[in-house]
């Protein structure tokens, strides 16, 4: 499923930057495509039964709302970077971003997770992304 997941990232960026494009706006084209994905997924959560409590959600503590924000903030810096890097760099770069927040995330235990050290695999891993990323400009 994640690998399906990742060809998704993949295959979204180029259409939302030929949304852009098309409409002359990167911005634009981020929140029409936060706005399909929201009417999709609210009609899936329909469909299963799972009817959305929007009120539940107002309950909730702010930062779990960020999580939005921060996929507005993917869905934007992706639009417009890949025009200017390409598809395969700006994924790198994109995985390296991952790969090092992640691995932040991991030692110090964020959102209840448990704690993971930060190891020299683990290093060696984003590095061998960095090298990735450097190679990609080729």
């Amino acid at each position: 499923m994640i690998i399906v997941g990742g060809a998704c990232i993949a295959l979204q960026a180029p259409v939302n930057a030929g949304l852009a494009r098309g409409i002359g706006s990167p911005l634009v084209a981020a929140a029409i495509s936060f706005g399909v994905g929201f009417v999709i997924l609210t009609l899936f959560s329909i469909i299963r039964g799972e009817v959305p409590s929007f009120a539940a959600a107002l309950d909730q503590q702010w930062w779990l709302w960020m999580g939005g924000a921060f996929g507005a903030f993917y869905v934007w810096s992706m639009v417009w970077s890949l025009p200017r890097l390409g598809v395969v760099t700006a994924i790198a770069v994109l995985s390296l971003g991952q790969i090092v927040a992640a691995m932040v995330l991991d030692r110090i235990g964020a959102f209840g997770l448990p704690v993971r050290e930060i190891s020299i695999p683990r290093v060696l891993s984003a590095l061998m992304v960095l090298g990735g990323v450097l190679l990609s400009r080729y």
